[in-house]
Order: structure tokens, then C-alpha cells, then sequence
């Protein structure tokens, strides 16, 4: 480095795994702002879209509207309805790779099986194999790990479960080829992929048993109502982007206005609990049903503590004929069917485990950082790092929504793009100066840790539910950002590389190369590029800087109301 001008970029070698939302994300930021790397994505699969292209089950959609279910620069005017089907989200990330050129990095039909860091040469070592069974080999200079927390699916721990002689599907792994008219079928789970399937093979099976083992929160739609979008409305997205823009700008306000709802006792939880109580019970009581009591979807614990589905239809399923409701869980499963918790036996001939996915945050391989620390060993009790985002003691390693992330309060792929952001300003730093290795210091990761469960305590998260929030129960702190969003977000908005270990190679100032600046070395640059007629520069303290960046109009405090279609007033209360 010495030899070349100032901060001159080194060859920066970076293996990604994972080429869902957060892969692709990463992938278009890196291509958009470096130079000289190599970029490598492993993806298991046989596309890109990760969760999207593994979730296929009947009626799979997202139940965040699909207009905001997009990154922040990258709409996409032609969305056939409201809440778009898997499908079409996936087709939105394959759309999106091919129009960036992404699968040129991406390498399907590849597991890695493990990742080795060799302190002594700063690389990771990474080994797997690919769909014909041979052998994978690399090294890289900094590892991403974009595998995502709903990437495993989560089989229930019920005794038999081997034994059941008919067809066992999970939602996140779904057989396309069974057929379940005229069948019995044992659906178990009640979260969206439970509620979604409900409503979906209802009509179609000749007997439902459902089993919950509690009731979750129905919101309603999280926007305006499920529709399809005229054609008129997407020529005029089409023709008119600002109209989009603004359509996607007042959903995204109201979802960023309702974290206070979270914290416990709040007047906006006491008011969000009356309103869904009374919508709750209005579904009863249209359904005309006394088969269903309200114990059996109106849960005691507070909204949020588990995630809140939006329930179109499910009330109205659950109370048709062909449908029985078990409230507690299976004792047994045998080759027929289940046995349930009160000795009552339920005939099955198709088992749907709508039971979720790993959320401990341990990796799927093993992840071994300094001294051979396997990541998988530290995260078995308790899953623990720096800003959802990196891990003490492994080095020049980050990873996408890793532990204490803002799932329950934040706009997922929103929140993607600042990690990828933060990636690489890491990743500039590393390129740019001689860096060896790079890691949160334990004692950050430690004090952080101490403050997010002092802070999480004050939220509706630290009730007792059961709840994906929590992969090892109640007795462990729910591993969720304590805050919004948008407070996230602008935690991770700089690095403080106080809270960083860096070692480098040979002299710390290396960097400062041979005396010349990069303008001086490109012919296309101006020399004289500070003079201007105004002051124009970035603000430097960081109030002054989110008041430029976050300028316009908010919306009206009765424009910010509850999820659904209409604003809370008292007599909802």
C-alpha cells in the first residue's frame, strides 16, 4: 500500500451464503459503490429469494402490503393486488437479480458445510459440497452470512411423529404434488403460515382438526383490505411514480408510528387491546357459531408479545362444520392420526406441521472464529451478539438479522439494506487500510447484552407467550431490539469503531501510501473540486443531518391509527 496513492483499494475477496433478500441486498450495494473484489454467493437452493422460493403452501402471501415489501429504491408498479402471493414476491427478487446482474455471483446447489478462520493468514476457509455431491473449496477475506432466521423448518418434538403411515408435510417445505381433497387433515400451528393454510384447504378437505397452543392476536389486514389492482391504478404507478411513492410513503408512516403500542401498560397497548377485542368478538358474534369460545382466540398476554397475524378468514374457518379446534397440543401421534392432550383421538390421513422454523440464531454449519470457537457452541444457550449484526472473536465476519434484531418493530427489508449499509462501511475500512481482522470486543457485546434486556423488560415482548421471539422460552429475554425501527436504524447508522477489536498488518498508517491523494492519480477528476459558491456540505452533528435527510410532510396524528381501515375512536375502546 505504501507504493500507491492514499486509501488505495487491495483485492477484497467476500463469500456471501444465502442468496435471499438480504444476499441480493448486499450483492447490488457492494457492486454499486466498490471496485477491485471478488464477490461469491453460495446459494443452497436452485434461485435466488430464499424464504420466497422455499414457501409455497396454499394461500402463501405476505401480510406486509406488497407495495412496501420492496427495497426502499427498487418499486415495482406492476403488483397484481394488495398482499402479493409468493410467487409474485419471488418473482420480484429474481426480477431484481437479473436486472443488476446479481447471478453472475451466485452459485446454486451449493451447502456449505463449515467455515474455518485462520487468524494467521486473516481469510476464512470455507468447505461444502454442491448438488452432484462434490466437494467445495474457497477462501475469503470477509464472510457474510445472509442465511436468514426462517430458512430451517422447525419439526415438533411429538412422540410417533415417525410412525404416522400417512403424508407429513411442513409448511416450509410444502409437497405441490399432494392433493387434499375429500382428506382428514391435522393442521398444527395458528401463526400466519397456520392461518393462511386454514383458510385455504378449508373448502377442499372433507374434516380440519387444528391444533393451537394458544390464541394469536388477529389484527385485520396490516393496510387496506385484500384487492386487486385495477389496471387503470397500475398504468397510473406505471406513469405517475410519485403517486406510488406516495402511497408507499403513508403506509410505511403509520407502521413506523405504532412501536409505543409495545411497551407495556402504554395507553396505545390498552387502546390497541380494546380495539382488537372488540373486533374479535364481532367475528364471533357474524359467525353466529357457539361452538368457538373466546378463550380460544382472544389471548390474556399483551399485543405483540407474540407476532400478530392479520386472520382474514380465519375466525369464519374455524367455525365451519368440517372443522374441530384443539386448544393445547398433541400427546402422541399414531399411525392413523394424533392423540391430544385430553386423551382424544383425531383421524388423519395428511399431518400439516405449520410450526415454524429454527429462530435460535445458531448456524446451520459450523462457524469456527478465534482459537476454534464454534459458533454453533456459543449460541446453544443463548444466542448473543453486536447489533444484530457481528460476533466477538469471529473476525471479518457479519451476519444478516443475527440476534437482539428489530423483527417485531421494524420494515424487514428496510432494515436490510442499513446492515448491508453498515457491512460495508466495515468492508471500505478493511479495503482501504491494511487490515488484518476486525470484531466487536466481548466486553461491548456484554454491555450491550445487559442494556437491550433491561430495556426489552419494559415491553409487551417480556410476557408470558409462546412465541418465535423467544427460541428458548420464557425463562430466556425475548431476543428483540427493546426499540423502533427507526431507532435501530439509526443506531447502526454509524460505526462507532470504539466498540471494535482491529489488528493490522504491519504498520497502522500504511494507508497513507506514497503522498499522493487518488484525485491526483485519475485524469477525470477536478483538482480543484472544493471550490463552490455555497456551502453545500454534508452537516456534520447527526440531529442536523436526520432533519435534512428526513424533510417533508408528516402525516396527520388521526392518519396514524391502528392496523384496518378505520382510525380507533373511544366507542372501540
Amino acid at each position: 500500500m505504501k507504493g500507491n496513492p492514499i486509501r488505495s483499494e487491495r483485492p477484497m475477496r467476500i463469500v456471501c451464503i444465502g442468496a435471499g433478500a438480504s444476499g441480493l441486498c448486499f450483492a447490488y450495494k457492494l457492486q454499486r459503490s466498490f471496485h477491485n473484489f471478488n464477490l461469491t454467493i453460495y446459494e443452497k437452493n436452485a434461485n435466488v429469494g430464499g424464504v420466497w422460493f422455499n414457501n409455497r403452501y396454499p394461500g402463501c402471501e405476505c401480510d406486509y402490503e406488497a407495495h412496501n415489501y420492496t427495497y426502499s429504491f427498487e418499486p415495482k408498479a406492476d403488483y397484481s393486488r394488495v398482499y402479493a402471493s409468493s410467487t409474485e414476491i419471488h418473482g420480484y427478487f429474481e426480477d431484481f437479480a437479473r436486472k443488476y446482474g446479481l447471478h453472475r455471483y451466485c452459485k446454486f446447489g451449493h451447502r456449505i458445510l463449515s467455515a474455518d478462520w485462520q487468524d494467521d493468514l486473516g481469510v476464512w476457509r470455507i468447505e461444502g459440497e454442491d448438488q452432484n455431491g462434490g466437494t467445495i473449496k474457497a477462501e475469503c477475506d470477509i464472510l457474510i452470512n445472509a442465511t436468514g432466521i426462517l430458512s430451517s423448518c422447525k419439526w415438533p418434538d411429538i412422540v410417533g411423529l415417525d410412525q404416522f403411515q400417512g403424508v407429513t408435510m411442513h409448511s416450509g417445505a410444502w409437497n405441490e404434488s399432494i392433493d387434499l381433497t375429500g382428506k382428514k387433515v391435522c393442521l398444527i400451528g395458528n401463526g400466519s403460515s397456520g392461518q393462511q393454510i386454514l383458510k385455504s384447504i378449508q373448502p377442499l378437505v372433507s374434516q380440519l382438526t387444528v391444533v393451537i397452543r394458544q390464541p394469536t392476536w388477529i389484527f385485520g389486514p396490516f393496510g387496506e383490505p385484500q384487492r386487486e389492482y385495477s389496471n387503470e391504478e397500475i398504468q397510473n404507478f406505471k406513469n405517475h411514480p410519485t403517486s406510488l411513492t406516495t402511497k408507499r410513503k403513508q403506509f410505511e408512516s403509520r407502521v413506523n408510528s405504532y412501536f409505543e403500542f409495545c411497551l407495556k401498560d402504554s395507553p396505545q397497548q390498552k387502546q390497541i387491546r380494546g380495539h382488537l377485542i372488540h373486533q374479535i368478538q364481532g367475528k364471533l358474534a357474524a359467525a353466529g357459531s357457539t361452538k368457538l369460545d373466546e378463550s380460544a382466540v382472544i389471548p390474556s398476554y399483551g399485543v405483540g408479545c407474540r407476532r400478530p397475524t392479520p386472520g382474514v378468514g380465519y375466525i369464519e374457518a374455524l367455525t365451519s362444520p368440517n372443522v374441530t379446534l384443539v386448544v393445547g397440543h398433541v400427546n402422541k401421534i399414531t399411525a392413523t392420526g394424533i392423540i391430544d392432550n385430553a386423551n382424544v383421538g383425531h383421524k388423519a390421513d395428511i399431518l400439516i406441521c405449520a410450526t415454524g422454523f429454527d429462530t435460535s440464531y445458531q448456524p446451520p454449519f459450523p462457524i469456527r472464529g478465534v482459537n476454534g470457537k464454534n459458533l454453533q457452541d456459543e449460541w446453544r444457550e443463548r444466542a448473543s451478539g453486536y447489533l444484530a449484526l457481528a460476533v466477538p472473536d469471529m473476525p471479518n465476519y457479519f451476519v444478516f438479522y443475527g440476534p437482539n434484531n428489530p423483527f417485531a418493530s421494524g420494515a424487514f427489508l428496510i432494515t436490510i439494506e442499513a446492515q448491508a449499509d453498515y457491512m460495508l462501511k466495515m468492508c471500505n475500512r478493511w479495503q482501504t487500510e491494511n487490515i488484518h481482522a476486525f470484531s466487536p470486543k466481548k466486553e461491548a457485546v456484554e454491555e450491550l447484552q445487559l442494556y437491550l434486556d433491561t430495556q426489552v423488560a419494559k415491553t409487551v415482548w417480556s410476557d408470558t407467550c409462546n412465541s418465535w421471539y423467544k427460541p428458548k422460552g420464557n425463562a430466556v429475554p425475548a431476543s428483540l431490539w427493546p426499540g423502533s425501527g427507526l431507532h435501530y436504524m439509526e443506531a447502526i447508522s454509524d460505526v462507532r469503531y470504539e466498540d471494535y477489536s482491529i489488528r493490522y498488518k504491519g504498520s497502522r498508517f500504511a494507508w497513507l501510501g506514497n503522498g499522493l491523494s487518488q484525485v491526483e492519480t485519475d485524469p477525470e477528476c477536478d483538482l480543484a473540486y472544493y471550490i463552490r459558491e455555497r456551502d453545500d456540505g454534508t452537516y456534520l452533528g447527526q440531529r442536523k443531518r436526520l432533519q435534512v435527510a428526513t424533510a417533508g410532510t408528516r402525516l396527520k396524528p388521526e392518519s396514524l391509527h391502528v392496523f384496518g381501515p378505520r382510525p380507533l375512536n373511544e366507542d372501540a375502546v
